[in-house]
């Protein structure tokens, strides 16, 4: 939670402000108390927005469906003002994680756990529809997990079945991966659609995938209309349930159960009190953030509301409020954390004068683990840029570095995160290192307003978790397939060029090579794909069918190792076509195992080279601070670094310090050139004109070529 802004109001009708919990486009939501002790979330909606007729509309239309549902399964609305300047909406809060957050960071929930969680949410969805009400948003972000069961929160889409005005017929409301075929294909949805989502929501709960998997929003609404559900490699092991699943999911609309039918089916007893419904990482998640609320900061005064009582945090009333607020519940479900909290009394003594505030930006990565050479890399690049920031003669602070290291273990990312959001200090966060450990964290840095840039985290999807905060400074785009294609078939002439998946390789690596399949053609190709299972390390029947269907070129995905045996065997077979691969394989292991077969190779690279003009002091600023020359990713990540300190220095102008949020939206809107590009974001918080560079092996060595052929999205 972030402190109030001086600009902030301290009261809102009956509801005094403790500080923002998060802030966006819309507005600010903010933690308030009662006068009777309980704490709400309020969301106010900024002046100008509430202003627009339509949005107004909107906004009055969730406050009065939220108001007419009651149901213990639902966050209850506490009050709302649509009509005022800036209307707001209170609903209690709820300490705990959103079922999203929870499967990312501690993995998929125990069988009796998804029917708890399925009997209680079908018991919402029911009261919901026994009242002509429709949430059709029904994800995993949208469940809050509590020890004494969940709550199903957000009805900003929802509406009844009169209020169809505000409905564009070729507007698809949901969430890809989590909405009903009837949702995909653009047409109205009714409470069966509920049940679908709920099922997919079900599934993703007992698996830890999506059951229609992910990727780009069209495959997702293609599989959601045409597939059928997958629940993973091993499936659910409990049949009943699984062929509960399988009929919420199914195509037709008449075919599915209602929601009242499935609770009965299911067959379980909701939460009592008792959180042993919950596994205990995801207890101890909740006690945590129940014993933030005992820690909460002094309430200080605010300018937009000057008159307003200032009240003392006494511990006392801390416990008191935490404990209407269902704090009692988790107290006594936190086992050994119960002590912990009980012992909060005392106090640290007030010093004579506040120490002065850093400014920091942190650095999420790996710095001891598989990708510790390009974690390294991003953090002397940080480094660097907060160096030439501090050397300058009119910065209007100082700046420093903290760094979290998650070892490229995605278990450990959480943990990293969590450390870096402590810090309020920290601003914003570059990284993580690897694809595999943003997943975990987007909920966290999403629910803190902090803004995590990535580098090298260049992946087409995430899952399905909150992006809120999320921006891809150098991500993999259609853009970057189509450079690969004008690469090989454009300039260099391929006519049928092999494509081989080596699923040895990440997620992202198998995306990279189906898309390169899918949009060959556009480019005057064609293409001929196989597949290598994993932990199939010999390639020689693969490659042996690929040449004899004539490729004259030819991509490979997967792992250095299997990309250097395709070099030795395609060089041993006498194949002189071009050969390329993906970036993530490009690196001292392929040239080392490949040998004098890797001459020639090529990799199209989201990250520029160490050895250009416009990396040139940046180069020599390394070897003095660190003896060598940068790595790869070191001025992209120099870049992103000297993006956040100038959006600081801005902010800083308005002669206060500024919140987190306040840069999350101003990142939203820069337009900054760096030493590698320029990076303006998208409405998906994405680079708006990402680049790829041509690297290829010459002499057994790396060399940079420049930047690929432009071509247009595929």
């Amino acid at each position: 939670m972030e402190p109030l802004l001086h600009t902030d109001p301290s009261r809102i009708a009956g509801y005094r402000l403790l500080g923002r919990l998060g802030a966006g486009g819309m507005g600010v939501v903010y933690l308030g108390r009662t006068e009777e002790g309980a704490l709400a979330a309020v969301k106010v909606i900024r002046a100008d927005l509430a202003d627009e007729s339509d949005f107004r509309a909107r906004f009055r239309r969730e406050a009065a469906i939220a108001a007419r549902v009651r149901s213990p399964w639902v966050v209850e609305v506490m009050g709302a003002d649509p009509d005022a300047a800036e209307p707001w909406l209170a609903t209690a809060f709820v300490p705990g994680p959103s079922l999203a957050e929870a499967v990312a960071a501690h993995g998929a929930l125990p069988a009796r756990s998804v029917r708890v969680l399925g009997s209680a949410l079908a018991k919402a969805l029911a009261v919901l529809h026994d009242r002509d009400l429709v949430h059709r948003d029904v994800k995993p972000g949208n469940v809050l997990l509590g020890v004494d069961g969940p709550r199903l929160i957000d009805f900003g889409i929802a509406r009844g079945g009169e209020d169809t005005a505000l409905t564009a017929a070729d507007v698809i409301v949901g969430t890809p991966g989590f909405l009903s075929p009837e949702q995909a294909a653009g047409r109205p949805a009714g409470p069966p659609g509920d049940v679908f989502s709920l099922g997919c929501l079900l599934a993703y709960a007992a698996t830890g995938q999506p059951p229609f998997g992910t990727g780009a929003v069209d495959a997702l609404l293609y599989r959601t209309v045409h597939d059928e559900p997958s629940f993973g490699p091993d499936g659910i092991a409990d049949r009943e349930l699984a062929a509960l699943l399988q009929a919420c999911l199914a195509k037709d609309p008449d075919a599915r159960p209602t929601a009242a039918e499935l609770d009965r089916q299911l067959a379980e007893d909701v939460p009592g009190g008792s959180a042993d419904w919950l596994p205990d990482p995801v207890v101890a998640t909740i006690a945590e953030r129940a014993a933030l609320l005992l820690a909460l900061p002094g309430i200080e005064e605010t300018l937009a509301d000057p008159a307003a009582t200032v009240e003392p945090p006494a511990p006392a009333g801390r416990r008191r409020f935490l404990a209407l607020a269902g704090g009692a519940a988790v107290l006594a479900a936190a086992g050994g954390l119960t002590a912990y909290l009980a012992g909060r009394d005392d106090q640290p003594s007030t010093p004579a004068g506040p120490p002065p505030r850093r400014w920091v930006i942190g650095v999420h990565a790996d710095l001891s683990g598989p990708g510790r050479a390009a974690g390294r890399a991003q953090e002397r690049g940080v480094r660097l840029a907060v160096a030439a920031f501090n050397a300058r003669k009119d910065k209007p602070f100082t700046l420093a570095v903290r760094t979290a290291d998650d070892g490229g273990d995605p278990a450990r990312s959480p943990g990293a995160a969590a450390a870096l959001i402590g810090d309020r200090d920290v601003f914003a966060v570059v990284g993580p290192t690897a694809n595999a450990s943003v997943g975990p964290v987007l909920e966290q840095y999403g629910q803190a307003s902090v803004p995590l840039i990535t580098v090298s985290a260049a992946g087409l999807v995430f899952g399905i978790a909150d992006r809120r905060s999320f921006f891809q400074a150098c991500p993999v785009s259609t853009s970057h397939i189509g450079a690969i294609n004008m690469r090989l078939v454009g300039e260099q002439k391929v006519r049928t060029l092999g494509v081989l998946c080596d699923r040895d390789g990440d997620t992202d690596a198998w995306q990279l090579a189906y898309l390169v399949d899918a949009t060959v053609t556009a480019y005057g190709g064609r293409a001929y794909p196989r597949v290598v299972p994993r932990g199939d390390a010999d390639l020689a029947p693969v490659l042996k069918d690929m040449l004899g269907h004539g490729i004259d070129g030819f991509f490979y995905t997967g792992s250095a190792q299997g990309a250097a045996e395709a070099a030795r065997q395609l060089d041993a077979a006498g194949f002189r076509g071009p050969r390329a691969a993906d970036y993530a394989v490009l690196g001292d292991e392929f040239v080392r195992r490949a040998g004098p077969s890797g001459e020639g190779w090529q990799f199209l690279t989201p990250y520029t080279g160490t050895d250009t003009p416009q990396t040139a002091a940046l180069v020599r600023a390394h070897r003095t601070a660190y003896g060598t020359a940068p790595g790869v990713w070191t001025a992209e990540a120099y870049d992103v670094a000297g993006l956040v300190a100038g959006q600081l220095a801005q902010l800083a102008r308005a002669g206060r310090r500024p919140a987190r949020a306040d840069l999350l939206t101003a990142l939203a809107k820069t337009d900054h050139r760096g030493l590698a590009r320029s990076y303006a974001f998208d409405e998906e918080f994405r680079t708006k004109t990402p680049v790829s560079y041509l690297h290829r092996i010459e002499r057994g060595a790396v060399r940079y070529v420049g930047p690929a052929p432009s071509a247009p999205q595929a």
